[in-house]
């Protein structure tokens, strides 16, 4: 044959083999020998399911403990701080209010928070009724047990008595300056919260996972066997072959293995949770999980036939559908994660299987990265309630004010109603501390401040410390013949303190008060508000101190009724 036939044969075959039949031959080529090795290797990877599942399920359910022992290093951490502030507090008298302000309010695995005394008589609690109808802790165990040894202590689980709900309770000493003094911080955990950190131990078959106390009471469990929370559990007779495996190896997990009350053979994998009485426990039916195994590999032959039949017959045309596509929908995706769309999701049914690992990492990036946001943002808050507040007096310091002043000049604005202000000054503050010291200058103006916050709450008012001496009361509403019967409110309840102050003209602790209100649509900014107030005062001070004087003119009062009232 000439090397013209030949040549033009070659060509012929070219043109028989064109860009589909040669995927498809090609495809062919892969998957043949694929096909048959993966049969083979489907029987080996039975037998090493079996072997693995145990290893599995035991890392999970260390890695399922470990989270639940954070959730309860949380909860010790918060009653710790929670006792220091309470008892540093205890000294301005406005313990509970500041304790309550610096809870964190992202920590959905707390019920409540309740300071008892060492009666057991609630005193201070984030729920109002456990405070109102006087609830006693006195005749629970694990309030014995805080107080005996001033230790972190967890009860097993109990029912809580105001909303009858499942919990476990969570107790701290406080200890006082003396015996009397002593406090017990309380904390009631979400048992739905624990049960939720064991979702990825759920809808496993032939796997139980189940949290227990010392007596064998279901605490959590995986969403798909809620209803196992609060009964015994089943296999009871294991927690005896538990306790002995952790007395012989000193350790705080294991595994073993045994037979169930129901004959079957199971592993269990366990796993303490320090400082509780706490276990978790993931048992597994050995006969189940083959049953599994042998499930996974006649669908493992079936989808291996159905994919050589989609290479046989489409390879070229759906190779674009299959990866082309999905990358760009996961790009497109990426990017709209990457303006902070963290809604964006994509249909499963229009992603292959190969690529939906991928997409469910990209929505775990976004959860992750949604719920960083959200902590920063309630961090933010919760810095900026703290920078907000003056923890002297319990009110809110100057820059917490200054926002709420900005906040009702813009309401006051938008309503055309009155805004009044009243500037108060602690008189001869400067001698009461150099003839007192400045300890009793603290607890004078920690008095002073306890005294407007109550005022405030009745007048529906805003008070707060303005600066050292210097208080301010902020009054919505309120216009200003009003604003001068509330600033006497003010000086007859710091009159009648009866606190004493030598150096003073009236031998006890007196305040001068400046008060101004005007509509702000007739005045620039709230600054010409503060500095009418701020005049008024120094005219108060300048009348002999222990008097209201309103801007624009002066109400003087006479002394010898200040000192009969």
């Amino acid at each position: 044959m000439s090397r013209i036939g030949i040549n033009r044969n070659k060509a012929r075959l070219r043109g028989a083999l064109g860009i589909r039949a040669r995927l498809v031959l090609f495809a062919l080529i892969l998957v043949g020998p694929l096909m048959a090795e993966r049969i083979r290797s489907l029987h080996n990877i039975r037998a090493q399911q079996i072997a693995a599942a145990s290893q599995d399920f035991a890392g999970i359910a260390r890695h399922s403990a470990d989270a639940q022992r954070e959730v309860f290093a949380s909860i010790e951490a918060v009653l710790k701080s929670s006792a220091y502030i309470y008892s540093t507090a205890a000294q301005v008298n406005r313990s509970c209010a500041i304790m309550r302000a610096s809870l964190r309010g992202n920590m959905p695995w707390l019920r409540s928070l309740t300071v008892a005394g060492v009666d057991g008589v609630a005193r201070c609690s984030t729920w109002p009724e456990v405070v109102d109808n006087q609830f006693n802790f006195s005749d629970r165990p694990y309030f014995k047990d805080a107080i005996a040894s001033g230790e972190f202590t967890v009860s097993d689980y109990v029912f809580s008595r105001l909303s009858n709900l499942p919990t476990v309770m969570a107790a701290y000493l406080a200890p006082g300056e003396t015996r009397a003094d002593d406090a017990v911080i309380l904390a009631a955990v979400n048992l739905d919260w624990m049960s939720k950190l064991m979702s990825n131990l759920g809808e496993r078959p032939g796997v139980t996972a189940l949290l227990v106390d010392h007596a064998g009471t279901v605490l959590a469990a995986p969403p798909n066997n809620a209803e196992a929370v609060g009964r015994p559990m089943d296999d009871l007779s294991l927690l005896p072959l538990i306790a002995a495996d952790l007395r012989n190896s000193q350790r705080q997990s294991g595994s073993l293995s045994f037979t169930a009350d129901d004959g079957t053979q199971r592993a269990a994998s366990f796993a303490t949770i320090p400082g509780t009485s706490a276990q978790l426990i993931v048992s597994i039916d050995e006969a189940r999980v083959s049953a599994v195994a042998d499930h996974e590999i006649r669908n493992a032959y079936i989808q291996l036939a159905i994919v050589c039949l989609f290479v046989l017959l489409g390879a070229l045309v759906v190779a674009e559908r299959m990866i082309i596509k999905p990358i760009q929908a996961i790009s497109t995706m990426a990017k709209r994660f990457g303006r902070g769309d963290w809604s964006a999701r994509m249909p499963r049914s229009s992603l292959p299987a190969e690529f939906v690992p991928l997409a469910r990492a990209f929505y775990g990036m976004a959860a992750q990265l949604r719920g960083r946001e959200r902590e920063l943002r309630a961090s933010n808050e919760q810095l900026t309630v703290l920078a907000s507040v003056d923890m002297l007096s319990g009110l809110a310091n100057r820059r917490g004010f200054q926002s709420r002043l900005d906040f009702e000049w813009l309401r006051a604005q938008q309503s055309g109603d009155d805004l009044a202000l009243l500037m108060i000054d602690v008189d001869h503050f400067k001698l009461f501390n150099d003839s007192y010291g400045h300890p009793q200058g603290d607890a004078c103006l920690a008095r002073v401040g306890a005294e407007l916050s109550e005022l405030a709450d009745r007048v529906s008012g805003f008070a707060g410390r303005y600066g050292g001496e210097e208080f301010c009361l902020l009054l919505p509403g309120i216009d200003t013949a009003s604003g001068m019967q509330i600033g006497e409110m003010v000086r007859l309840a710091i009159w009648n303190l009866m606190v004493p102050h030598a150096t003073s003209t009236y031998q006890r602790v007196t305040v001068s008060v400046g008060v101004a209100a005007a509509a702000p649509a007739h005045l620039d900014t709230a600054r010409d508000l503060i500095e009418a107030a701020d005049a008024a005062l120094y005219v108060a001070k300048r009348r002999g101190r222990n008097a209201v004087v309103e801007h624009g003119f002066v109400r003087n009062f006479d002394t010898a009724v200040s000192l009969s009232a």
